[in-house]
């Protein structure tokens, strides 16, 4: 009979992350989200310039980015684990809703 050996024993695969790893760990989490309300911030100030003269940058980005950011969350828990392409779907609609919310609510 011959016997298998594991590439990585067992107590190694559970390691513990210290800070750095933890902050880069959700920086990485939360950059499509960032990515998604950059683009579409620049992109809705560019369009509708006349109609969001009134509106700060930062301030679409911030209702973009939060609201993205809370889809991403909510794929992380329904679905266990981040990167499902249904996922991303519900990011874009809830960065349109923020953008919406933010800069064109009547």
């Amino acid at each position: 009979m011959i016997q298998v050996k594991p590439l990585l024993p067992l107590y190694r695969s559970f390691r513990t992350l210290d800070a750095l790893g933890g902050f880069w760990h959700l920086a990485n989490f939360f950059a499509p989200a960032a990515g998604v309300a950059l683009f579409a911030s620049l992109m809705a100030k560019l369009l509708w310039h006349r109609e969001l003269r009134g509106v700060a940058w930062p301030r679409l980005w911030a209702w973009a980015f939060g609201s993205a950011a809370l889809a991403a969350l909510g794929g992380l828990i329904i679905f266990g684990h981040d990167g499902k392409m249904a996922t991303y779907a519900a990011m874009v609609l809830a960065c349109a809703l923020g953008l919406w919310w933010s800069g064109f609510r009547p």
